[in-house]
């Protein structure tokens, strides 16, 4: 049975990990009930808590403390700087565990492809085994990369994928897919109270401009008046979804019993060329757009069925595209000028 956040039952959630998906435009907002608290992962997607206490587990691998400060007055958050690899030694007890810790970019997991493979095997199991000892509601935040190289569009989650098992992303997409393997095996071997969730590409502020992904990428380069790099033809599809429904997506998902998989991301499908366009015109930019040899095994299609997250969560993202990129184009040019002046 799903435990249940309100006003009058405050939960205590550790969430693993704080950046990129600390993106949320407004991380900390007060309302009758108490504070509201978005924490989030190195790489993995934001939670926001209604009132609870939110531990965040971090490494600052790839995050960065910066994105957290507006959290840090509040006596409902606690920052713990620790590997998901260790055991979680936190005290007390708590009613949720969300496990959102990995590298995601391909330029980070291609960096670290051990410790990539290890967040998903040694660290899930870390993560389960705390959620069982508390008898807590576990969340796995898993990937659409579960799907590879897809031969069903867009992707439903009984959809098996079609994955290079050894090719160079396979320490992620692999990784994901054991993770998968083990929330599913302590859910009916252990009895823990988990689900899981598919995350498809998501942005919005405070994500790293030298992050390697498609937004960053475009959105750091048009600012500094550089060519815009998209690799291969750009007619490969991505279907972008802002933090902050990704946010009350994962939120949805804490407070229900569904086990999912239940993919979470922006059915609105657009090339990387129809991208690039629209990040030129956002910023104002007349910087052209170059063509670069497509990396190896990257996906040509993404778009998600939601109708499980519609029926289940009662989910679906609100922000359009276009709104969601004049934030992430805001914050980041806000943060260059700040750079440039100091």
């Amino acid at each position: 049975m799903a435990w249940s956040s309100s006003a009058s039952h405050s939960a205590r959630i550790v969430v693993e990990g704080q950046d990129p998906y600390s993106l949320s435009d407004t991380p900390v907002k007060v309302h009758d009930d108490g504070w509201q608290i978005a924490a989030c992962p190195v790489n993995g997607p934001a939670v926001t808590a209604r009132g609870d206490t939110v531990v965040c587990l971090d490494d600052l691998s790839s995050g960065r403390r910066s994105n957290i400060e507006p959290l840090t007055s509040s006596s409902r958050f606690t920052f713990v700087e620790a590997c998901v690899l260790d055991p979680i030694d936190v005290e007390g007890e708590f009613e949720g565990v969300v496990h959102l810790a990995s590298p995601a970019s391909p330029r980070l997991y291609l960096m670290k492809p051990i410790f990539t493979l290890r967040t998903g095997a040694e660290g899930t199991r870390n993560a389960l085994d705390f959620a069982a000892a508390n008898s807590a509601r576990f969340v796995l935040a898993s990937t659409s990369e579960i799907y590879g190289e897809p031969l069903v569009h867009p992707q439903r989650e009984d959809y098996w994928g079609n994955v290079n098992c050894i090719g160079p992303r396979s320490v992620y997409d692999e990784a994901k897919r054991y993770a998968e393997a083990l929330t599913s095996a302590y859910r009916s071997a252990v009895g823990t109270n988990a689900g899981i969730v598919r995350i498809f590409n998501t942005f919005g502020p405070r994500m790293r401009p030298d992050d390697g992904r498609v937004i960053s990428n475009f959105v750091a380069q048009a600012l500094h008046g550089g060519p815009l790099t998209v690799y291969g033809d750009g007619s490969q599809t991505r279907s972008l979804c802002y933090v902050d429904d990704l946010a009350r997506g994962l939120v949805a998902m804490l407070d229900s019993d569904a086990e999912g998989p239940i993919n979470l991301g922006n059915p609105v499908e657009l090339t990387v060329l129809q991208i690039a366009a629209l990040v030129l015109e956002l910023v104002g930019s007349a910087s052209r757009i170059v063509s670069c040899p497509l990396p190896q095994d990257d996906p040509t299609r993404r778009r998600p069925d939601i109708s499980r997250a519609q029926g289940l969560l009662g989910w679906s993202p609100r922000v359009p595209v276009r709104t969601g990129l004049a934030r992430t184009i805001e914050w980041q040019a806000n943060e260059l000028r700040q750079n440039l002046a100091s």
